[in-house]
């Protein structure tokens, strides 16, 4: 087994930049199982991950993440506002060449971030760019995972002017029965709820839940794989005392059925 991940990852570092070539899902249940774990490791060694976002893995806990999301190759996945893609390029890797991930660049970001998309789009055969509305959320054929990495609390400050209640909406109906919305985001302090969004860019885990719970969804559990219980949540998640460290939830949601 080490010595066929060590010639696959070798293989992988002779691509350069050029665009990814995946190998094949393996039939027998097994030997599928193997390769998950394997999966894992190997997008994380992804050589077109760009090492300022290797560099961030330590704290953003890549292999975590995607255990938690249980990605198994070949699903459907969309990445909201997934800026340079640090995560689109991990569950890219990770869902195969029989997946599919949608790099969805909101309205309001589009002038910048699109040709962050378009960047993925090229480097990776398996990813599609889409701008639009978050509260019209639509990419043609359900989705096994919708993921929000850091995002959420951006789309409550006002003058985002994203209505959450549709855009949690339309999240729900873009899902398959028993799709996963999976939400990563800082936490505040308690009671704070949303009045902090705007200025320490963090929100209330307990304040998020309520308004994903009232779209429809169930809560099915959290990882505490990037908490940090020495953030006392008082400063700007951008402060450089705490930036890359602050406390954070990841939240798993499942739409019923």
């Amino acid at each position: 087994m080490l010595k066929s991940l060590l010639l696959v990852a070798t293989a992988l570092a002779l691509t350069g930049c050029a665009p990814v070539m995946f190998a094949a899902t393996p039939a027998d249940p097994a030997e599928r199982a193997s390769a998950v774990v394997n999966d894992y490791a190997l997008a994380i060694a992804d050589p077109l991950r760009p090492a300022a976002e290797v560099e961030r893995d330590p704290l953003r806990k890549p292999a975590e993440m995607l255990a938690f999301i249980g990605i198994q190759g070949g699903e459907r996945i969309a990445d909201i506002r997934p800026e340079e893609g640090y995560f689109t390029r991990l569950f890219a890797r990770a869902v195969g060449p029989e997946g599919r991930v949608y790099a969805f660049v909101p309205n309001q970001t589009a002038v910048r971030e699109n040709g962050f998309g378009d960047t993925l789009a090229t480097d990776y055969p398996n990813v599609t760019r889409v701008t639009g509305a978050l509260e019209e959320l639509s990419f043609g054929e359900s989705l096994d995972v919708v993921w929000m990495g850091q995002e959420y609390h951006d789309f409550v400050i006002p003058r985002f002017g994203v209505d959450v209640a549709k855009m949690n909406a339309a999240v729900f109906a873009a899902l398959k029965p028993g799709g996963l919305y999976v939400i990563l985001d800082h936490e505040a302090a308690p009671g704070a709820g949303t009045d902090v969004v705007g200025t320490l860019h963090r929100i209330e885990g307990g304040a998020l839940r309520a308004q994903v719970e009232a779209a429809g969804f169930i809560f099915e559990g959290e990882s505490d794989a990037v908490r940090n219980p020495q953030d006392d949540r008082s400063l700007s998640v951008f402060d450089p005392a705490i930036r890359g460290r602050s406390d954070q939830f990841v939240y798993r949601f499942r739409k019923p059925g």
